[in-house]
């Protein structure tokens, strides 16, 4: 099959023929319709997240099920599928209580082992982490379930317990932050969006942001005046979309008394520890919060949400094929000349 490889950390990949997977016993093997070019599979790529070299990235897709397992139950081949990044082990005290996502086994497609940038990908414990795709999502905008859209319904609705009239800060307009936007609007809240690329804060506009701030040049202190400013005294959730010191800080100092931070983007290597002013965490009693994807036995409360109005394809702004996949990858380290998602079609 085709898929793009990963030879050296920081090198571009290419496109190269390699062996097909295996199928795992209780997993199965999917032909990969659509996959999502994400950052974290960026940061995969610049070795902050460390993977085996030679590896193939990609963790957000969607597919038809090419062969299955010994031991699942759930599927069949021919079956219309995604799957969450983190993918549980579905034995485990987490994994029975519903949080896979946080699972000590974990297995994850495009980092734990090869992953979607390819024409065929093997997904471990089908029975446990395999959701269906509904007839009314396609393949493209369905790319982002794995990972972009259901984090940030986890953050939003989950984390965040964000209501009718409450201020959401979404700091990093990419996708995480666009899906986090689309989220909070369809329960109700109003966003202010914080970037510095032009085209996307364009897009959080189009997407029903209701007011958009240029962080160009400015320290995190600033942009916490800027949203306490224009939400009348801070917002109830903000999120770090992006993931780095300064977007964190930011989003943090963001926040009313009792606010919510979640940290949605990846804080790796040298941004792995930021400076959080807890001194305001403990006085106004902030609540702070990570996210690591979404469990598959939480879908059907996202995709419900979906049905009621949430249009995914708004999220992306372009579909290129595997050979362009690498160039895809490697636009994601500076600011986006062209907004939202980026989506191969192998």
């Amino acid at each position: 099959m085709r898929a793009v490889v990963i030879r050296q950390t920081g090198e571009l990949p290419a496109v190269e023929e390699v062996a097909a997977p295996r199928c795992p016993p209780g997993g199965v093997v999917v032909d990969v319709a659509a996959t999502g070019v994400c950052r974290s599979d960026w940061h995969a790529w610049m070795g902050h997240d460390p993977v085996a070299l030679p590896h193939v990235p990609g963790h957000e897709l969607v597919g038809t099920i090419r062969e299955v397992g010994e031991g699942v139950t759930r599927w069949r081949v021919g079956d219309r599928v995604t799957t969450p990044f983190v993918c549980g082990c579905g034995a485990c005290a987490s994994c029975a209580a519903g949080e896979s996502q946080v699972c000590p086994d974990q297995t994850q497609p495009g980092f734990t082992g090869w992953g979607s940038f390819a024409e065929q990908v093997a997904l471990h414990a089908a029975d446990h982490n395999l959701v269906a795709v509904p007839e009314a999502i396609g393949d493209i905008e369905g790319a982002a379930l794995g990972c972009r859209f259901a984090t940030a319904y986890r953050a939003v609705a989950q984390h965040g317990k964000v209501g009718e009239g409450d201020w959401v800060a979404v700091h990093g307009a990419g996708g995480v932050g666009l899906s986090a936007l689309l989220v909070a609007k369809a329960l109700g809240a109003r966003v202010v969006a914080v970037d510095v690329a032009p085209a996307s804060l364009a897009l959080a506009t189009d997407l029903g942001a209701e007011v958009v701030l240029d962080g160009t040049g400015l320290a995190p202190a600033d942009v916490g005046d800027r949203v306490h400013e224009v939400t009348g005294g801070g917002a109830h959730l903000s999120l770090d979309a992006y993931g780095s010191g300064p977007t964190a800080v930011a989003s943090v100092l963001s926040l009313r008394r009792r606010g919510r931070h979640v940290q949605a983007g990846l804080l790796l290597g040298d941004q792995a520890r930021p400076p959080l002013p807890m001194d305001r965490v403990v006085a106004w009693e902030l609540s702070i919060h990570g996210t690591h994807g979404l469990a598959a036995a939480d879908y059907p409360a996202m995709l419900d949400l979906m049905a009621d109005g949430v249009d995914l394809s708004r999220l992306v702004g372009a579909v290129v094929g595997l050979d362009e996949a690498p160039a895809a990858l490697a636009a994601l380290g500076a600011p986006p000349l062209r907004p939202g998602v980026t989506v191969v079609r192998p």
